[in-house]
């Protein structure tokens, strides 16, 4: 409990004042087994000073210590508290303690375990909701990896080949976006939309963004509140993600009837030229779009690491390939599971004669 204690030391180096009973601001970080991030993210976010909040961890069930983790933080600084998360994914744990500890609350800030964020972070994003006027405010993030593979998903992901040129990959850009990542909303407008769907494990911040749009709600990417993200460390991990993700994308397109953009469109020929490419031996023409696909990626890899010094970046190809197979499989699985489903039968009424 030793990183616990410093984390619990650091909040109250400064002058705490009992959580107010109606504060303004809501932080919200859902976790489930979390315990080596907990002490560093909460201290980081609360070291702004600001007093007008509460922060809520929002608990799915952990068993590594994260609950006595987050007790004893709470027992030194009463602006934190423990929310148990029965349902256990991220957006049913954020919509509970937007109903549960929203009340009188004016923004809500959404904080993840697996990133880093600049100390200033809440007030950066309270001052820039209050100068837009935006529903909410979303915020550059990059990533960076500490294991080797982690940095070859480092270098896949903030480059053009690994994210298709999101807005919000990167810390130069600002403006009004339809898409970013999730930092504050203003909390009247996340409810009236009806928060996330909580039938969502994965693109629940999108087909949020999709529905927050057409109530008229507008989203602002800032620059000046940057995190770093931590990719995952395994190759498996890493495709089970992104399968997951896919599957999400497939989720928000079914259920709005959007169109995919193009960058997110690409990448679902992926999945077809892979399977193509096992009837080659066949038919070699068809092993063509797959070796094309194949021979870009780790191309990709093998330039990014005549240009940076790091070894680990020529693996950056590898870890696009994971991330563009494995995207495209989770959303056409997704898809030909939905288009298979039986729909449900309507029971004819006879009128009475």
């Amino acid at each position: 409990m030793d990183e616990v204690e410093v984390a619990a030391r650091k909040l109250v180096g400064a002058p705490v004042n009992p959580c107010p009973d109606r504060p303004s601001i809501l932080i919200v970080i859902p976790c489930l087994n979390e315990a080596a991030a907990l002490p560093g993210v909460v201290a980081r976010v609360l070291q702004d000073g600001l007093q007008d909040l509460r922060l809520v961890v929002v608990d799915g069930g952990s068993t590594d210590g994260s609950v006595e983790i987050v007790q004893t933080l709470a027992g030194h600084d009463r602006r934190v508290r423990l929310l148990r998360n029965p349902k256990r994914l991220q957006s049913a744990g954020v919509n509970l303690a937007a109903r549960e500890c929203g009340d009188g609350v004016t923004w809500m800030v959404r904080v993840d375990a697996h990133a880093g964020y600049p100390a200033d972070y809440v007030s950066t994003l309270v001052d820039e909701a209050g100068r837009t006027g935006a529903a909410s405010v979303v915020v550059a993030m990059e990533t960076h990896g500490e294991a080797w593979f982690q940095r070859a998903v480092a270098a896949a992901q903030n480059s053009r080949l690994g994210t298709g040129g999101s807005a919000h990959r990167g810390a130069g850009r600002e403006g009004w976006v339809d898409h970013g990542h999730h930092a504050l909303f203003r909390i009247a407008e996340f409810l009236a939309v009806g928060g996330y769907d909580e039938t969502f494990s994965h693109n629940e911040d999108a087909e949020l963004d999709i529905r927050l749009g057409r109530a008229g709600g507008k989203i602002w990417l800032t620059n000046r509140a940057p995190i770093r993200y931590y990719p995952r460390a395994t190759a498996e991990a890493l495709a089970r993600q992104y399968f997951r993700y896919g599957k999400g994308r497939a989720r928000t397109v079914l259920k709005h009837r959007t169109r995919l953009k193009v960058r997110q469109a690409l990448p679902l020929a992926v999945a077809p030229a892979l399977v193509l490419g096992l009837a080659a031996p066949v038919f070699w023409p068809l092993g063509i779009p797959a070796v094309v696909w194949l021979s870009g990626v780790l191309g990709y890899g093998l330039a990014s690491r005549a240009a940076r010094r790091d070894p680990a970046v020529m693996m950056a190809g590898v870890a696009a390939a994971i991330m563009h197979s494995a995207w495209s499989a989770g959303f056409w699985a997704e898809l030909v599971s939905r288009l298979l489903r039986p729909r449900p039968k309507i029971a004819s009424v006879r009128a009475a004669a």
